[in-house]
């Protein structure tokens, strides 16, 4: 499964850490849903249309492990229209437009039809550093 931090905020955090260049950390962060991945320079194909619209995610990171995972559940809308194969997900930080954050493409695509509810259970969402 691929997927990684974008070079948007690769590159923030290498100048935040080593040259001191300010990063602020978004107030909320967002889940975009994906028909074709991103990549590390953004791109792919976001939904929209059908009752589509990013979800907002929370995260926590315990102790001193590498790993953030939702702290809750995510629950998009029900789709009004058919919203094809969702193949990736991707973290943002604003509701719409701004920066792409984090990607994957997911271990098993989802077919979303009309009525159906896409749902991303609590602790099922992680982000590592390796």
């Amino acid at each position: 499964m691929a997927g990684s931090f974008s070079d948007y905020l690769e590159d923030a955090l290498l100048k935040h850490v080593f040259t001191n260049t300010s990063y602020t950390s978004p107030s909320s962060l967002y889940v975009a849903l994906y028909t074709t991945a991103p990549s590390d320079t953004g791109g792919g194909t976001e939904l929209t249309g059908s009752g589509y619209a990013r979800e907002a995610v929370s995260f926590s990171v315990s102790g001193t492990t590498t790993l953030a995972t939702n702290s809750a559940a995510v629950e998009f809308d029900a789709a009004t229209g058919s919203w094809g194969t969702i193949v990736a997900v991707g973290i943002f930080d604003a509701s719409t437009g701004g920066n792409l954050l984090a990607w994957s493409e997911l271990a098993t695509s989802k077919t979303i039809s009309t009525g159906d509810i896409l749902r991303i259970p609590s602790g099922e969402l992680d982000i590592t550093l390796s």
